[in-house]
């Protein structure tokens, strides 16, 4: 079974950046895609940042101009580099791997 890790979550002032890791495990058969979700407290979750095994990443409004995703060729890693943070962006970062794999969080806060 595949399971994924999340890391590099943490505590950073506003305009600081992050670089999230994700690292996967297991039976991994082919390229997968890959991405990012977070929650914010009181809030849905809602995605981030999304990488396909062709083509160029897709991103949420909020993160166009500010964050990066990024893989390693098998999918066996994926990053996702913050910069430029806000105190929006606080909660917690979700890695997935299609179909409906999920790892189980990194903490990330955003001080005022």
């Amino acid at each position: 079974q595949v399971r994924l890790v999340e890391s590099g979550g943490g505590l950073v002032q506003p305009g600081g950046s992050l670089r999230l890791s994700c690292t996967a495990s297991g039976s991994i058969s082919s390229r997968n895609a890959m991405g990012w979700y977070r929650q914010a407290p009181g809030k849905q979750r809602e995605l981030v940042a999304h990488l396909a095994s062709s083509g160029p990443a897709e991103y949420a409004d909020f993160a166009k101009g500010r964050f990066t995703i990024s893989g390693d060729n098998n999918r066996n890693t994926v990053y996702l580099q913050m910069n430029s943070l806000k105190p929006d962006d606080t909660g917690v970062y979700y890695c997935y791997m299609t179909p409906g794999v999920w790892g189980q969080g990194t903490q990330v806060t955003v001080s005022s």
